[in-house]
């Protein structure tokens, strides 16, 4: 097992107590939560701060250009992780592979829409309360690296062999907190400011840097080079 998948192993389990303990005070002390709410987030300290700093964190190092302990799946954006061929690719061509990557990632956004609206209608609706969004959200965030070292199902709508290669690893943040968008209040609409400003930074490095995002033009996301072996289904030559 890889250092990176050791690590993405015990944040896994870090996650999943997170969200056990944070399931448990909803129960229990349902006041514990009134950091998400308006501007309480400058009134008084709660352990929310600090799952608030890690998600920050987290987020910054994703518009950094960081070269170790980060996955190359979500740094090869930038020029420092890009290993280019000796050989000219035909710039056409990229932008032409890029694009048809694109059209299966908008369609992932498009579903991805479609469940945080079906889950905005039950909100307000009365269905479900904020305590319960915010809920959602740490179930989200359980579930991205569930899809990251288990099985995900965004791999076969994107037709992509693992993360390293994947389209869309950086919109994770935007995803996991899109149920945060019907919350309000400063700790809420600071993750997803900060989530939006990930996204819009990968995005746009796909628009102008395509060749940094596919394995022909991108030698260093060839499976011959992988060091993170984050996935679970390595290249034959590999095993």
């Amino acid at each position: 097992m890889s250092a990176i998948r050791k690590q993405y192993v015990l944040r896994l389990v870090g996650r999943i107590l997170i969200l056990i303990i944070c399931g448990a005070l909803a129960f229990i002390r349902p006041e514990a939560f009134s950091v998400l709410y308006g501007m309480n987030f400058f009134k008084e300290f709660s352990l929310l701060h600090l799952l608030w700093l890690i998600w920050m964190v987290d987020m910054v190092l994703q518009i950094l250009p960081i070269k170790s302990r980060i996955p190359l799946g979500s740094q090869k954006l930038f020029a420092n992780r890009f290993r280019p061929l000796r050989e000219k690719m035909n710039r056409k061509t990229v932008r032409e592979h890029v694009a048809r990557m694109s059209e299966s990632a908008f369609g992932v956004m498009v579903l991805w829409c479609l469940l945080i609206a079906a889950i905005g209608f039950l909100y307000f609706w009365g269905v479900i309360d904020k305590l319960t969004l915010f809920m959602i959200s740490l179930a989200f965030y359980v579930c991205d690296l569930i899809c990251v070292l288990v099985w995900c199902p965004f791999r076969l709508m994107l037709k992509t062999k693992c993360c390293t290669t994947c389209r869309i690893f950086n919109w994770d943040h935007l995803m996991m907190f899109s149920p945060l968008i019907f919350v309000g209040g400063f700790y809420a609409w600071s993750l997803v400011a900060m989530a939006v400003l990930a996204f819009l930074v990968w995005e746009l490095c796909v628009l102008i840097y395509p060749e940094r995002f596919w394995e022909v033009t991108n030698t260093a996301l060839k499976c011959s080079e992988c060091t993170d072996k984050l996935c679970t289904q390595y290249c034959k030559k590999l095993r």
